[in-house]
């Protein structure tokens, strides 16, 4: 039994150690780099103002927000309304 145990762990360790390169075709060391992913634009990387609900006090952003006359952000039409809490 020891032996199988034995001969099951030499099977692992040559299956990992052989198994390795399998998976990627050799490197040509003529070939390109591969091209540098372009950098993000200015306007995906800045922040967005994050508000919260007059009235029920859910957190969205600023562009989503429907705002009264007084200027208090709400979620939605319904809740402007509503009026604040």
């Amino acid at each position: 039994m020891k032996y199988l145990v034995l001969l099951a762990i030499l099977a692992v360790v040559v299956l990992l150690f052989f198994g390795r390169g399998r998976g990627k075709p050799p490197a040509d060391p003529q070939a390109p780099p591969p091209p540098k992913a372009p950098p993000q634009a200015q306007a995906e990387v800045e922040a967005t103002e994050i508000l919260a609900c007059a009235h029920c006090g859910v957190h969205l952003p600023r562009s989503e927000a429907v705002f009264d006359l007084a200027g208090r952000p709400y979620c939605g039409p319904e809740h402007r309304a509503s009026g604040p809490r």
